[in-house]
């Protein structure tokens, strides 16, 4: 299974104005950023959400066949309308996780909003550099590689490495620091890096550091 696939597997729409959910991996632990877009709200166990009730176990039933799903439930001035998509390289059983977990997670972070935007970015990766991080501040060289299986053969390889004239707890502070920035460095991509005045982190899906 490649990087890719764990990065942006699956983009949902379910909307009455536009409800849209994108969730980047089945692993992923949560999403990194949502944006509750809409100012108008839907009642409690009104017409609305019966109708989005329906529309998501419609998608969790349809879009795990062909990796799309698209569709409506209700009349207006209730309808919702929704869309699934999986990447073409996701398994059928990991999309429908994707479809399942990634809109019950907007429901949760955007409850009652006719329109939201949810993004989950690789955990994969973050969970990798946080792991080399743990590591790498409680070395005398602050510098730490390693690597994390994806799938069954592929692996993703990352370093972290911080300026000796850091204490541990210094170097570790950078670290988390820059690590917060992958969603808006890397997001969507099969390698990173991202360089301070004082620590740093790189990530591929082939090895590129020397043995």
């Amino acid at each position: 299974m490649s990087l890719s696939k764990f990065i942006s597997s699956f983009n949902l729409l379910l909307s009455f104005a536009l409800l849209i959910l994108q969730a980047y991996t089945v692993f992923g632990d949560g999403p990194l950023f949502h944006f509750c877009s809409s100012p108008e709200n839907f009642t409690s166990n009104g017409p609305y959400e019966n109708n989005l009730n329906k529309l998501a176990g419609d998608l969790y039933i349809q879009t795990p066949q062909s990796g799309f799903g698209f569709g409506s439930s209700g009349q207006n001035p209730d309808q919702a309308y929704g869309l699934a998509l999986c990447r073409g390289d996701v398994s059928s059983s990991d999309c429908k996780t994707c479809v399942a977990e990634a809109s019950g997670e907007i429901r949760k972070r955007c409850p009652y909003n006719k329109a939201a935007i949810i993004d989950s970015f690789n955990q994969k990766t973050k969970e990798l550099l946080t792991q080399l991080a743990k590591e790498a501040y409680a070395t005398p060289k602050l510098y730490v590689s390693g690597d994390s299986k994806l799938g069954e053969s592929d692996k993703l390889y990352g370093l972290v490495q911080c300026t000796r004239d850091l204490s541990n707890a210094d170097c570790q502070k950078c670290l988390n620091g820059i690590i917060g920035e992958l969603p808006s460095c890397c997001d969507g991509k099969e390698g990173g890096r991202v360089v301070s005045g004082s620590c740093n982190f790189r990530y591929e899906i082939y090895p590129f550091v020397n043995a």
